[in-house]
């Protein structure tokens, strides 16, 4: 079976300049476009390939910029365990299993009205 080329020889003396023939056909492509009043669609072709690397990296920096807003590491007020929740979420200390939930920023316990804290010193 014979495979057709762009090679002119049978021989491999042609290959060191495979990558040259490739950049220079390219230019000579892009030329005749924009030479024939369709540069357009090179401008398009560049366009999309700017906004195919514009949109990860906006992308990555509007999520730092989201988690920053909306992520709160906090200490627990009952076990002062260190702990990570979204804002205004509530959830339970993985540590001592209080209901905490977060306000201004910070971790608060969640209690009943009514309910009176009360610290307890055992004595010896």
């Amino acid at each position: 079976m014979k495979f057709y080329t762009f090679s002119s020889g049978g021989g491999n003396s042609n290959d060191r300049f495979s990558g040259l023939r490739f950049w220079l056909t390219t230019f000579l492509v892009v030329w005749g476009l924009s030479f024939l009043g369709l540069g357009w669609i090179v401008n398009s072709v560049f366009i999309l390939i700017g906004v195919l690397v514009a949109i990860p990296i906006i992308g990555a920096i509007a999520l730092q910029w989201w988690l920053s807003r909306s992520i709160v590491t906090s200490s627990c007020p009952v076990c002062e365990h260190t702990s990570t929740a979204t804002v205004n979420s509530q959830f339970y200390c993985p540590s001592c299993g209080e209901p905490l939930q977060v306000e201004n920023r910070k971790f608060a316990r969640i209690s009943i009205p009514g309910t009176i804290d009360i610290q307890v010193e055992t004595i010896d």
